[in-house]
């Protein structure tokens, strides 16, 4: 029977984890950032199902050939996660494997689905080949801030409760990202249009969220502030990682332009949740 393991207990699945793919899976396990863990046996778990926090996926770990867990996964869920995704009003069950030899087991197991996919890219930033003369020259209308306490007490900023959703998508609290995370955006007329900042942190690495809002998307914000982000992350031996779906070509873009390097790919799965 698939359980939900309390955070205290998240410490079983650390040896379960493959290092060197999501470093998602490990920021949940370690507690730096919020979500759910499901797994066969809440005693001695083999096989489980990561449910990140910002609702932005799933990550299935541990023993893929777990019959056990494959024969209930479907059935898990319909009845459990069905529900608790409804009130988050989230409809499609995006999953990963975090091997890839879980690829043709998720294929295999909801086969009955209609299961769709996509490739995600994983760039990370050495000092040696960060591009510093691509930062791009913009209006003066727009000021790029860094995001630290003293930004949230600001009363001319209009639309604060943007940027404060947007990082508590990732984090527990403001006070967690502030002492974990690193992040900038960019002010224009009173209002945050783009941001840029640590979504999940592992180590020193930190896993980049950057988002511009559409009226301003376009006139190079999001390269500007990730300009500042991977400066701050360099300057504090900190690893700037980009993980990007392949069909983004603008995400793509600004990655390679500041110098990013592919490290690997893995695939994605999504079907929808009825």
């Amino acid at each position: 029977m698939i359980v939900e393991l309390k955070k205290e207990e998240f410490w079983k699945c650390r040896e379960l984890v493959n290092e060197h793919v999501q470093i998602e899976a490990i920021a949940v396990i370690e507690s730096i950032n919020p979500g759910r863990i499901f797994v066969d046996d809440q005693k001695h778990p083999l096989t489980g199902l990561i449910w990140l926090g910002n609702n932005d996926g799933f990550i299935f770990f541990g023993d893929e050939q777990n019959e056990k867990f494959n024969r209930e996964i479907n059935g898990f869920i319909d009845s459990v996660i069905v529900p608790e995704a409804r009130k988050v009003q989230l409809e499609w069950f995006e999953g990963v494997g975090n091997h890839e030899r879980w690829n043709e087991v998720i294929k295999h197991v909801f086969d009955h689905r209609q299961l769709g996919s996509w490739v995600q890219r994983v760039y990370t930033l050495k000092r040696s080949d960060y591009y510093l003369h691509s930062e791009p020259v913009i209006n003066v209308d727009y000021d790029v801030i860094k995001i630290e306490k003293s930004l949230f007490k600001d009363d001319l900023i209009k639309n604060i409760d943007f940027l404060k959703g947007k990082l508590l998508e990732f984090w527990t609290s403001i006070e967690d990202f502030l002492d974990t995370g690193i992040g900038y955006c960019i002010i224009h007329q009173n209002e945050v249009v783009s941001i840029c900042f640590s979504g999940f942190v592992v180590g020193n690495v930190h896993c980049i969220n950057i988002e511009t809002l559409k009226p301003h998307q376009g006139k190079k914000l999001a390269q500007l502030v990730a300009h500042h982000f991977v400066n701050e992350c360099l300057k504090n031996n900190a690893v700037p990682y980009w993980d990007c779906m392949e069909m983004n070509k603008p995400s793509v873009a600004v990655a390679e332009n500041l110098g990013f390097e592919k490290v690997f790919e893995y695939v994605g799965y999504e079907f929808l949740l009825e």
